[in-house]
């Protein structure tokens, strides 16, 4: 039996000005089916639990940094202002 897909969704606040986070944003994009389209916000498909991501990105971040994660799996959802890519994948995958 496959673990279940699930929508996570990823927020930080990055607390140091002029750190390069480029290494958490990379490892973001590995995830392959993410969505980000607000500056520290992004949607992630993955079979992990939110601790277990949480878990894998505070390797990425400083200790006064701040990060979210949040299993968003539903129906329920709405947008303001957003380019229809945007909405499309949010329909698809939330």
């Amino acid at each position: 039996m496959s673990a279940q897909m699930r929508t996570l969704l990823v927020g930080y606040d990055l607390v140091k000005p002029g750190k390069d986070y480029s290494r958490l944003i990379k490892h973001l994009e590995e995830y392959k089916t993410y969505w980000h389209n607000l500056d520290s916000t992004w949607f992630i498909r993955t079979t992990k639990s939110a601790s277990a991501v949480r878990t894998e990105l505070k390797s990425f971040v400083d200790t006064n940094d701040r990060l979210l994660v949040l299993d968003v799996t539903s129906d329920d959802w709405a947008t303001y202002g957003f380019s229809k890519a945007a909405s499309d994948w949010l329909q698809k995958f939330v």
